[in-house]
This record gives C-alpha cells, structure tokens and sequence, in this order.
C-alpha cells in the first residue's frame, strides 16, 4: 500500500512540473500519433505495423537478455525500415502533406453568381440523370489541385450547363466512363480516370464507379458526385465517406454546404484564410 502511495505521490509530482510548453508537445505528438494510425487503418497497412511493432519487441528483448549480435542487427534492420517507410508510405505521406497545406486556404468559394450556377445545374443534371438511370461521376475541385487526374481525361474549359453534363455521360459518348471536373465554376476536363479505394469495408452493391469516387476524396478535399448506372441513386463522397440515396434537395443543400460560404457568416478564421488565397494567386 506504501509503495503504491508513493509511486501516485511521484505522480502528481511529474504532473507538477507540466508547463504549457510540455503540453503542447504532447498534444502535438498524440496528434502525430493519432495521424499515423488513421494513415495504417486508411491503407490496409496492419500487417506492416504489426511487423515494425514485433520488431521493436525483439529489438527490447534482445537489449534485455544481452543478445548482442542480434541486437546490433535489429537496430540496423530498424534504421534502414525508417527509410523503407518513407518509401512505402510515399503517396499517404504526400497527401497528409498536402492536407496539412490546404488546411491553411479556403477550401470554399464566396457566395458567387457562377458557383450558384455551377450547383444548380449540376444538381438539375443529376436529377435528370438519376432518371434515366445514367451512370456520372462529378468533381468539384477545392484546395488541393487535380491537375494529374485532369491530364488523364480529356480538356474541355466549358461554362456548366445540365445539358451540357447530361451529353457528357450519355452511354454511347466517347468521355461516358470517365469523370468530369469542375474547376472555378467551369467544367475543366471530362473523360478523366480515379483511383481507386482500397478500402475492405465498402459495401459490395458499390460498383468501380463509386469506389473510384470514394477513392479521390480520400486522396483529396474534392466534393464528389455520383449517380448509379444500377439504380439511379445520387450520392455524395467527402473525405472518404460516402453519403447515400440523396433527393435534389439534399443534394443541393450538402453543395452549397462543402462548396460555398456567405461572406456576411464568414469567421475571422475564414476571412483570414480568404485573404490569404487572394495573396497566393497574385503572387
């Protein structure tokens, strides 16, 4: 009992001396770690953190019980996985970067005539789509440029109309297949190919179209819509989630919600970051 006393009181001693520098660094490193895990659950990676924790326990052991050569081995073997790492992980840590970055623009627009446009008659077309039951698939751009994806598709640089849209996933075009990508209240490119998702807990009525959509808002901040070739159904992809079985008007409110912001509601936060778009681009 003495001696569990003693270890609370040593405790709150340590507690003592946290100053506000000291909680910072740990709010930091348990975001850091909190990123890293979301990073192996997102890309299917358990079995390379279960290998680098199993190493880390042997590397313990080892030091423990005075196995010398294989604790020089380990540690080697530890050092040169740093670097296999950063290789294996090159695309997650691209995108966490790029995260980190866009974090610091507006990922919004202002409430503009053209993005009204935009919105209604992207939200018309789907409609009209959902129908027919025409398979789309509809990018809104945000922060973080999709320049590569547009480059694989075909570019068009057209004011957004709902026929204009419709034509462009008709089943028997030539850019049907692909995704269409809206850029600035204009459609920039069509015909455009997605990478996949490799998540395991998607639904298996979702087809490569969805999964394609799901796919680049995990890799991006883009707004992406999808209407089912099966059934019709719109639905809407954020950060790699997916949100289902959407009527115009949810279709339009989710729109005007991700894509645009009232200049008389903006915060101070989204003033500032405003200000700072306005700067990079005359820069």
């Amino acid at each position: 009992m003495e001696s569990i006393l003693n270890l609370l009181s040593t405790g709150f001693s340590y507690i003592r001396t946290i100053g506000l520098a000291d909680a910072v660094d740990i709010l930091i490193v348990a975001y850091l770690i909190y990123k890293v895990i979301n990073i192996v659950r997102k890309t299917n990676s358990r079995n390379v953190a279960r290998g680098i924790f199993l190493l880390a326990v042997l590397l313990v052991l080892s030091y423990l019980f005075g196995l010398t050569m294989i604790n020089f081995l380990l540690r080697r073997a530890m050092e040169l996985g740093l670097i296999a790492l950063v290789i294996l992980f090159q695309p997650e840590l691209r995108r966490m970067l790029e995260r980190f970055g866009s974090s610091f623009v507006s990922n919004r627009s202002l409430s503009t005539p053209e993005m009204e446009t935009a919105i209604a008659q992207c939200v018309l077309a789907c409609e009209e789509m959902s129908a027919s039951r025409t398979g789309a698939l509809i990018i809104f751009e945000r922060s973080i440029d999709l320049g590569s994806i547009m480059n694989t598709g075909t570019m068009i640089h057209a004011d957004i109309t709902a026929e204009l849209i419709k034509n462009l996933f008709y089943n028997k075009a030539p850019l049907h297949d692909g995704a269409v990508i809206i850029q600035n209240a204009k459609i920039a490119a069509a015909g455009c190919v997605l990478p996949l998702t490799q998540s395991r807990n998607l639904s298996k009525d979702l087809g490569m179209r969805h999964r394609a959509g799901i796919g680049l808002s995990e890799q991006s901040d883009a707004v992406v819509v999808i209407v089912s070739e099966e059934t019709g159904a719109i639905s809407l992809a954020i950060d790699g989630m997916l949100k289902r079985h959407l009527n115009a008007a949810a279709l339009t409110e989710l729109l005007h919600k991700e894509l645009v912001v009232d200049e008389e509601k903006m915060t101070w936060k989204d003033q500032l970051k405003s200000i700072y778009q306005r700067i990079m681009k005359r820069v």
